[in-house]
C-alpha cells in the first residue's frame, strides 16, 4: 500500500529540514577545529551587540593568537600545526563554559571569544581561565621565544554599546590589546578599557 501525499511530503520536509541545518551547520562551522568559524562570529557579534545595545549592558571581547605559531609550523610541521590548532580550540571550549559565550576561530592561528554581559574583571578571569588550560596541555614549542610550550596572547576589549558605536570598534579595541599584550612579553592578556 502507498503512503498517502501528505505523509510523504511530510517526510520530505524533514528530510529537507535536516538536510538545512547540516548545510548551515557546515557553513558556521570551522573545518578543522569544529569550533564557529569568522562566519559565525560576525553574525553572533552582530547580533548580541544589537541586543546589548538596547540592555546597556556590557560585552567583552577577547582577541587571541598562539605566539611564535609560524615557528612552531616551520619546526613540526604543519600537520603538527593543525594538531595543535584542535588541542587548542578544545581547551577554548574548556575554558568558556556558559552557553551563551561564543569561542570561534578568527583566522589562522587567532581565536576570538564573545562574552555578552561580562565586564572587564570577567573578561581578564576567563582569559587566565584559558592561559592555565592551555599550559596544562603542556603543547612542545621548542621555537618559541616565550616558553618551552605553546602559549597565547590574548587582547581583551570591553564596553556597553552605545548607537554611536559598531561591532568593528570592540574588535579594533580587542586588536589594540593583542598588540600591547605582544608588546609586553607575550604569554599574557592586557585589557583596552573602552569608554
Amino acid at each position: 500500500m502507498r503512503n498517502h501525499p501528505l505523509i510523504q511530503q511530510s517526510e520530505l520536509y524533514q528530510k529537507l529540514q535536516r538536510a538545512n541545518y547540516q548545510l548551515e551547520n557546515m557553513v558556521m562551522i570551522d573545518d578543522l577545529t569544529q569550533i564557529a568559524n569568522r562566519r559565525c562570529f560576525d553574525h553572533r557579534l552582530n547580533s548580541v551587540w544589537q541586543y546589548l545595545l538596547r540592555e546597556k549592558g556590557f560585552i567583552s571581547l577577547l582577541l587571541c593568537d598562539i605566539d611564535y605559531f609560524k615557528q612552531y609550523n616551520d619546526t613540526y610541521g604543519h600537520a603538527a600545526g593543525d594538531d595543535c590548532l584542535r588541542l587548542i580550540a578544545q581547551a577554548f571550549k574548556q575554558s568558556v563554559k556558559r552557553s551563551r559565550d561564543l569561542v570561534a576561530r578568527y583566522g589562522g592561528e587567532e581565536f576570538v571569544v564573545i562574552l555578552p554581559n561580562t565586564a572587564s574583571d570577567g573578561a581578564f578571569y576567563v582569559a587566565q581561565n584559558i592561559h592555565q588550560a592551555l599550559e596544562q596541555l603542556n603543547i612542545p614549542h621548542a621555537a618559541s621565544a616565550v616558553k618551552h610550550h605553546v602559549t597565547l596572547s590574548i587582547g581583551i576589549a570591553t564596553v556597553i554599546p552605545t548607537p554611536n558605536m559598531v561591532p568593528l570598534d570592540l574588535i579594533q579595541a580587542a586588536d589594540q590589546a593583542l598588540y600591547q599584550a605582544k608588546a609586553n612579553g607575550r604569554d599574557r592578556s592586557y585589557i583596552n578599557r573602552l569608554s
